[in-house]
């Protein structure tokens, strides 16, 4: 056995295979820090690299919370910090590109600084295939850990510092809920809420159920408390974040599902919530209903398709066929009039024929959604579909792509003109990167919605009324009404 193999055995790696476990019991835990390691960071310096979705956004969140509680100071500069960590997303392979393109480039710093820990941390660390490389080809990265146990970082860290010894610690799969876990949020008003972990769908072209792990709802009481405390400290809005907010409370209620979570927290009365991501398959009336009820409840709903074919949802394993998912959309749109829907959709899957491409752009049309985010397939190794047959040629997933975005980018810009004259409600988000005076903040359809005002309104609910439309956004000025 060589070194390399030797040393790369004694480390803890995942298995795709034992990733896929669902057998073990959920279990609850709550996240402490010892005096000692309260003092762990004394001058010294992190900086974070978040790659991906909005649950990469609350675990960097994360990182900070338990490094800040560790008296390590957040740098500005990466060239300077004693830390440095990648916070990574493996959906697409462009997405892990650019990681591998930073690991690279972080390597200089390494040189300069001995002693900076480089950390790699998130989707991509639970991928078999990117241990063996890192392990390979970037003896630099000195921690090496997974979406399971973020919660441990303080430990990594020590035994890199003390034991100068390179750790790799990424667990397959997880059982546990930690709770209480500090999170430093870089905005006063606005808010991402973890209330599940993991998915258990297996969409056949998606690497999330292998490293986000089996889905684990955080209890409704742990939930509740921590947005109470964000109204408290003047918190407009939160954003609800799961893989699959529908399947909320399956794992642990008999008879409390996603729906009963919202009216909870609309009963809150905080201003704004929103919620993403949702499965077609999950979601439930219910849901729609209490959404209706409640009017801090935001009329938009991100409803990811995928495809417009039912054949190509079989054979993603959506669970769901075009026609199911199109009542769904007639259900909400019926008990919420005015409400905005935004999807994702694929092109390019394995086996998609020119008729089951045209079956999407017909879904699309039927549903008039008021934006997408449109991509190619991209192949992921250790999924199902990356053993498919028949994939289609990049040429023609090109060309399909092109003339899907310019269907959706139609679309997009009729639903916008109908703001045309109208008074939106905008929370200001902060200044937009053209023009001294330009401040930018999103309605409650969530649509973004440049002004001219000045900087005391950010953080504030303010009345825009709209003037001029374009595809990607609306201009407007203040207004009294």
């Amino acid at each position: 056995m060589s070194k390399q193999e030797e040393l790369y055995k004694k480390y803890i790696r995942p298995s795709l295979v034992q990733a896929r476990d669902r057998k073990n019991p959920i279990t609850y835990e709550e996240f402490h820090i010892s005096a000692e390691d309260k003092l762990l960071g004394v001058n010294k310096t992190y900086f974070i690299y978040t790659f991906g979705c909005q649950g990469n956004v609350a675990d960097s969140e994360i990182f900070e919370g338990i490094l800040n509680a560790a008296s390590f100071t957040l740098s500005n500069d990466p060239s300077l910090a004693d830390i440095i960590i990648l916070n990574t997303c493996a959906i697409r392979e462009s997405a892990e590109d650019r990681v591998w393109g930073e690991l690279g480039r972080l390597k200089k710093y390494k040189l300069s600084n001995p002693n900076l820990l480089l950390v790699l941390a998130g989707c991509m660390s639970q991928e078999e295939a990117t241990i063996t490389k890192v392990l390979k080809t970037y003896p630099h990265v000195d921690i090496i850990l997974g979406t399971h146990n973020i919660n441990k970082i303080l430990d990594y860290i020590k035994n890199a510092y003390f034991n100068k010894e390179r750790v790799v610690e990424v667990f397959s799969s997880s059982n546990s809920v930690i709770s209480s876990l500090p999170k430093t949020r870089p905005s006063s008003f606005k808010a991402y809420i973890n209330i599940m972990y993991g998915c258990d769908e297996f969409c056949t072209y998606c690497i999330v159920p292998y490293t986000r792990g089996k889905e684990r709802s955080l209890l409704k009481e742990s939930i509740l408390e921590e947005i109470n405390a964000l109204i408290k400290q003047g918190c407009l809005e939160i954003v609800l974040l799961g893989q699959n907010v529908n399947a909320y409370g399956k794992d642990c209620y008999s008879n409390y599902s996603f729906g009963n979570l919202l009216e909870d927290i609309a009963l809150t009365n905080i201003p704004r919530i929103r919620f993403t991501t949702s499965h077609p398959h999950d979601l439930d009336l219910l849901t729609i209903q209490i959404m209706s009820k409640y009017p801090n409840i935001m009329p938009h709903f991100h409803l990811p398709v995928q495809s417009g074919s039912s054949n190509i949802l079989l054979k993603m394993n959506r669970h769901y066929t075009k026609e199911d998912y199109i009542s769904k959309v007639k259900l909400l749109k019926q008990y919420i009039p005015t409400i905005s829907i935004t999807t994702d959709i694929i092109v390019g899957f394995s086996y998609e024929t020119e008729s089951d491409f045209e079956d999407t752009l017909s879904l699309v049309k039927e549903v008039e959604f008021e934006g997408a985010y449109t991509f190619m397939y991209s192949k992921r190794e250790g999924t199902p579909a990356a053993r498919f047959d028949n994939q289609v040629d990049a040429s023609v997933s090109k060309e399909r792509l092109l003339r899907l975005n310019e269907l959706t980018n139609e679309l997009t810009l009729k639903a916008n003109k109908k703001y045309d004259g109208k008074i939106v409600e905008v929370l200001v988000e902060g200044k937009a990167s053209k023009g001294n005076n330009i401040l930018y903040g999103y309605s409650k359809n969530y649509k973004l919605v440049n002004f001219e005002g000045d900087e005391s309104l950010i953080g504030k609910l303010v009345n825009v009324k709209i003037n001029k439309i374009r595809t990607w956004f609306l201009l407007g000025e203040l207004s009294n009404g």
